[in-house]
Formats: C-alpha cells, structure tokens, sequence
C-alpha cells in the first residue's frame, strides 16, 4: 500500500516506539467503564475521565504530515481527547501484510501533544458503505458477498450473512489491537474503539441475499426472546409496543415474532448487525480489553422508513436488540448532527447505556451540547465532528451576541472546554453523587425549572434591558450543600426556589465569580448590586415568592459562579 504523505518525523517516531514496546499491563489499570453512585464513568489510569473530545475529518488520519498541522489547532481547541480513523485498507494493503506505521505516528503525535487517542476502526462499513475495506477484499464478490436490495441489485455493502467477510475482517482487526496492546498498554493513550461506523444498510430495509433470505425465514434466535421476556418491563416501548401487537410471542420466525413491516426488517438486521460486531468485539478485547462503542446515524426528519437511514444501526427502537446481540460491546452511542440534542440525548441515555456523543456540532449550539450532555445526562464525553477544520467555525456562530471570532482558542466550543476542563473533578464527583443538573435554552424553549437539593433552580435565557433575548443559552447546576451551589452558564440567569418546608424566598447570601485550579476553587469578584440585580419592582418579586436577584452570565462566557442562599418571608 502507498501511504500519502507520510512525514520523516513520524517514520521516526514509529520506529522509536516499536523499540519501546511496553509490557502487558493488568487489565484492572487498562481504560474502563465503572459505574460508579448514580454514574458510569471512564476510568482512565486509576481516575474517572471525562472526554472534552473532538472527531477529525474521516480520512485526515491518513496523512501523518497533514496531522503534523492538525495537533496544534487541537490543543488550541482545550481538547484532552481525539477520535481519529483508521481504515482497514490501511493496514492490510495485502491480504495477511499488516502496516502499522500509521497507528504508531498517531500514538507518537497524540503523545507529544499531551492528547488521549480514541481510535475509529473503519473496517467492514462506514457510514452505511464498505468504502473503506482493502482492494482484494472489493475485487472478490464471490468470495466476499455484499449485500442485495428488492431489486436484485448488490451495492457497496459487505453482508452482514458472510463467514468469509467476517473473519476477514476480525483477523485485521484483532491484529490491530493486538498492536496496540503492544505499543501502547503502558502508557494508555487509546481509551476507548469505536467498532466501525454507523453500520446498517441503505437503500432498502433489509438485505435480500440468499443467505440473508434464508436467516430470515428461520425462528428468531432464542437468545433475543430470552432478552425480550427477561427485560420486558424496560424495553424501549415502540419495540415492547411492536412485540406484543404480534401477540408476544416466544417462538416463531421474524415475521410472527415481530409482525410484516419494515420495521421488522430493521430488528433483523440490527440482530444480524450486532451478532457481527459482538463476534470482532469479543474477538479485540480478548487482545486488549479496551472499551468498545457504536455509533448511530440517527433518523432524519425527512426519512420515510429504514432504508433511508442504515437499517440495522443501533437506534432507539433498535438498541435493545443491539443489548441482546451483542452484550460484550460496552455502550451505543448517537451522531446528533440535528438541532434537537436534548431529545436525542435521553433517548440514548438509559440505566444499561451511558451517554457519549462521537460526533455533533462545534459551534456555539455545540458548547451547549457539551453542557447539556455532561451536566444533565453525566455524559462520559462530547465530541463535535471535523475538529481539525475548528479555524472555519468562526465563521458561523448561532446564538452568540458576541462577535464571531476566527481565534481557534475564543470559539464558543473551546471556551467551554476550557471551563468543563476547570471543573471536572467536580463534574465527576457530581455526576456519581447524582448532584448535578443542565439547562439547554433557545427562542422556543427559553425557560427550564431544575428541582435539585433544597432548590428549584430556574434558569432563563438572559433578559436585558440594553441587548435582545439571545437565541440560545445553557448552564450547568451543581449542589454541593443544603443552601450552596455552583453554576456555570453562558447568556442565563438563574433564581431559586425553596422546594422544602419554611420561608418562601431565597434570598442571595453570597455570591462570587471565580475559577478551579487543579480542583481547588479560587474566588474572584464578589457580586452584588447590578451583578446580581435582575428586576427593581420588589413588589411585583416578593408576589411571585422571588427576591428579584439573582445569576446572571453573559454572552463572554462561559463562566462560574458560586452561590450560598438563605431564605426568608
């Protein structure tokens, strides 16, 4: 294989790497997940971690000299994580001819850079397609089947119904972690894999290969019915709904378990999906038991049915299915590239599935995400896609009264990185407490009313008498004694209300801006008089049980405050 642009530097940072390799590290110190309280969290080197992530472009990994211009802007960006890809076509330009000299300049500039790596395996799919499988593999139908939709047509699609594809893909794979394993279980830069990419088939809703028709037209495997039985109370109720209007059945093929639609098709062939996944998942961890995710092309509003997004892909219907097919892959995870995150956020965060987002946006929207993911759903990390393209973000800033920026460093999403960054050791103490709480506000939802400790936390898009209602606004909440909080937020403000018995007002004790370093709070200004002050008519407060004070954060954040309440009549 010819890999482009491969810099000197890096051919010599390989080379020194595999001189060091390090030895096997006791799987207990490797990356995990461990629940923890009220939270899953990663566990990296010993500690919960929280992933300020960011997704390069698909195919920006391919190049170690364009990296060399990339690590730079990522750091600027207060990243302390990076998704990268690797291709499968990469590695094994020959059938059993493994190069591995991209894997190792991608460790060697992570490294240097102080990033944590997690690595993306494109291999049998990617977006749907298998674009990304080596040239031997493409040029050997026969022996490597692809997928065929109703009209008889194959398309760029390996089948998931494929012994052949499957070991093939498994061998390439295992080899890569077992690489890994060998460069890199000492220094742990890789935490987590993403096992291909936003698998599941397009252009019809399932495949209709003879071996898929045959899969088909046989029971449904006793292993998804002992799931459904066991877990029916919690399925996820258009699934639940779907089962039992066939009548709840315990045996029976896909069509009498499940009912004729299209929505039978796309169980299939997330079960076919999953059996695969869990087949190389089993197969990577028994190499190096790194944490493995999906990720899920989410339906889009013009979408008429599975076929137009990948059927088969682990989406909310389907996620249960994923759960039964393929339990040893740790959690599935949404590619929210729709403004509706906070919808999508708790449909994939649930009791079996800790919420991270591989892919959104970076914008000004995008540091809301963050917020909203990792304050509202302890969210193991957020990572908006094309993070090496963050200089053109700038140029488009929804939401923001503040002045568009090209500086990689003031662009909303690196601003709030760099405060999430200040504050997570006492995010994570938080989300396993189950002490923590986030707002995500717009023109149409500009209100949202928080019951966390002895408060209610009302949080609203800031009002000003000088400056329009912004389009969007975000905060997170965290309680941290009976009367005591901090909030961080960007174009809110915040009151509170008592929800325990005694005086009906809460009242501002003290109120002080500041900053976290290394953990340790650090006060700044005290704020009072018009810091604090959000309407004069104290009248007009004191009938709505308010004291007519309280946060405010404006469009420069975001930033912290710290707060002590006291009440009264």
């Amino acid at each position: 294989m010819k890999i482009l642009n491969l810099s000197f530097h890096a051919v010599l940072c390989s080379l020194a790497l595999a001189a060091g390799r390090a030895q096997t590290t006791p799987v207990a110190t490797l990356p995990h997940l461990e629940k923890r309280g009220a939270s899953t969290q990663l566990i990296v080197d010993g500690k919960p971690y929280l992933a300020l992530a960011g997704e390069t472009d698909n195919t920006a990994s391919s190049s170690l000299e364009y990296m060399d211009t990339a690590w730079p802007k990522l750091v600027k960006m207060n990243l302390n994580t990076v998704l990268v890809g690797i291709g499968w076509d990469w590695v094994e330009p020959e059938e059993g001819r493994y190069d591995f000299i991209l894997v190792d300049g991608l460790l060697a500039g992570a490294r240097k850079s102080n990033l944590h790596l997690i690595f993306l395996w494109f291999g049998s799919w990617k977006n749907g397609l298998s674009s990304f499988v080596p040239d031997w593999v493409k040029a050997d139908q026969q022996r490597f089947p692809r997928a065929l939709l109703k009209n008889g047509k194959s398309v760029e699609v390996l089948t998931t119904l494929s012994e052949a594809n499957l070991q093939a893909d498994t061998r390439a794979y295992t080899a890569f972690m077992r690489h890994l394993r060998e460069m890199d279980s000492g220094q742990r830069t890789v935490v987590m894999i993403q096992l291909q990419n936003e698998v599941g088939l397009i252009g019809d809703s399932r495949d209709r290969s003879a071996a898929a028709e045959a899969a088909f037209a046989r029971p449904v495997p006793p292993e998804l019915l002992d799931y459904l039985q066991k877990n029916r109370v919690t399925l996820w109720p258009d699934l639940r709904t779907l089962w039992e209007a066939a009548g709840a059945k315990t045996a029976g093929t896909w069509q009498e378990v499940f009912g004729a639609s299209p929505a039978t098709d796309e169980i299939f062939m997330a079960w076919s999906y999953a059996r695969y996944l869990e087949h190389m998942t089993k197969a990577g961890k028994a190499e190096y038991p790194l944490p493995v995710f999906t990720n899920t092309w989410l339906v889009q509003p013009q979408d008429q049915g599975p076929g137009d997004y990948p059927s088969g892909c682990p989406e909310p219907l389907t996620i249960d299915i994923w759960k039964a097919g393929a339990p040893t892959i740790d959690f599935n995870a949404p590619d929210v590239h729709l403004r509706n995150f906070s919808d999508w956020a708790g449909r994939f965060h649930r009791p079996n599935n800790p919420l991270f987002v591989p892919e959104s946006y970076g914008d000004a929207g995008g540091a809301a995400n963050a917020f909203f993911g990792i304050g509202q759903h302890a969210a193991i990390g957020y990572s908006p896609f094309g993070v090496n393209n963050a200089d053109r973000w700038g140029e488009h800033r929804p939401g923001s009264n503040s002045p568009a920026s090209t500086e990689i460093e003031n662009l909303p999403l690196a601003r709030a990185y760099a405060l999430l960054a200040q504050m997570t050791p006492l995010i994570l103490e938080a989300q396993a407490k189950g002490t923590i709480a986030a707002a995500w506000l717009n023109t149409q939802f500009p209100k949202q009313d928080i019951p966390l400790g002895n408060y209610v936390v009302n949080v609203d898009l800031q009002r000003n008498r000088r400056n329009p209602v912004p389009a969007l606004g975000y905060a997170i909440v965290i309680s941290v004694g009976p009367d005591e909080y901090f909030v961080a937020g960007h174009d809110v403000q915040v009151t509170f209300t008592p929800n325990t018995p005694g005086p009906e007002i809460a009242g501002l004790a003290r109120v002080e801006a500041g900053r976290f370093v290394k953990g340790q709070w650090i006060p700044g200004r005290r704020m009072n008089g018009d810091d604090v002050v959000l309407e004069y008519d104290q009248a007009g407060a004191a009938a709505k049980n308010q004291s007519g004070s309280g946060l405010i954060f404006g469009a420069d954040g975001p930033t912290v405050q710290h707060v002590k309440l006291y009440r009264y009549r």
